[in-house]
């Protein structure tokens, strides 16, 4: 199906200013961050845009969408409980290598900044959040009925843990500059998904 230019304009705008919320935050980031980012003249930009609150939102889709592709085809890549489990520390521990990953998670970055600020953001990484701990979940209930991982694992809990660990070390990774404790956290979380193995 062919595309429109206001599609196509719309796209790249979203591709184009993907980073910069990511790195500066929605408060952060300016129309001329979104210009200089897009090429694009303002009138254009919100030609396409009714406001900031859009784009911003469509970013955080678009970011989320991003790393949950990547998730998603490294998963299935794999029919092994265990190893789909061992999907998210090892991308998480080798973020660097992602692009869409690199300013940090979009869930993280969104829900800290959008807390009390914006909510409709908020209400996204809320929902991004659920469906995340969801697919880890049915992962691990998975793993329980194809007898790969111990039948009394509890599947909440282990998915609250894993999501904290991943966005605490992921959070002090970044506040530090450097990723000594996010690879210790990996690492220990990688035990912790090995030992669940039946």
């Amino acid at each position: 199906m062919k595309t429109t230019k206001s599609e196509n304009t719309k796209r790249l705008i979203i591709e184009k200013t993907a980073p910069v919320f990511n790195t500066k935050g929605y408060a952060g980031t300016s129309i001329n961050d979104l210009m200089d980012a897009t090429g694009l003249s303002k009138g254009c930009i919100y030609g396409n845009f009714q406001n900031k609150d859009e784009i911003a939102l469509s970013v955080f889709d678009h970011n989320f969408g991003k790393v949950t592709q990547h998730m998603k085809e490294r998963i299935l890549a794999t029919e092994n409980s265990i190893e789909r489990l061992l999907v998210y520390p090892q991308t998480y521990k080798n973020y660097f290598r992602y692009p869409y990953l690199q300013a940090g998670c979009p869930i993280l970055n969104t829900a800290t900044e959008a807390d009390d600020t914006h909510a409709k953001l908020k209400e996204r990484a809320q929902k991004a959040l659920g469906l995340w701990k969801t697919a880890i979940v049915n992962q691990i209930k998975r793993g329980i009925e194809r007898k790969e991982i111990k039948e009394d694992t509890d599947a909440t809990e282990i998915s609250v843990i894993m999501i904290s660990m991943i966005e605490g070390a992921f959070m002090q990774a970044k506040v530090n500059n450097h990723m000594t404790e996010l690879k210790i956290a990996m690492s220990f979380l990688e035990k912790l998904i090995k030992n669940l193995k039946v």
